[in-house]
């Protein structure tokens, strides 16, 4: 999914982002969304976040969610 549009970045959403100092090198690092910092609906380097772990940085690439059952996600096409 995009990371450059706000619209798609949710609070808890499991995403990587690069840190700053990672720029140059293209290192991720993953995590869950716990504030978005960008204000502007869309950055095109990606909009800027606050992980749980406190890392900040632009996401890259958002992890989709899949629905629940029996406590096991459900892939729809996936075994």
């Amino acid at each position: 999914m995009d990371g450059q549009r706000r619209e798609n970045v949710k609070i808890g959403s499991e995403v990587e982002i690069v840190l700053k100092e990672d720029q140059r090198t293209g290192k991720f690092t993953r995590g869950i969304v716990a504030k978005i910092l960008t204000s502007s609906a869309f950055h095109h380097r990606g909009i800027k976040v606050r992980l749980k772990g406190g890392q900040v940085g632009r996401v890259q690439r958002i992890y989709p969610v899949f629905p629940k059952i029996n406590e096991q996600e459900y892939q729809e096409g996936l075994i």
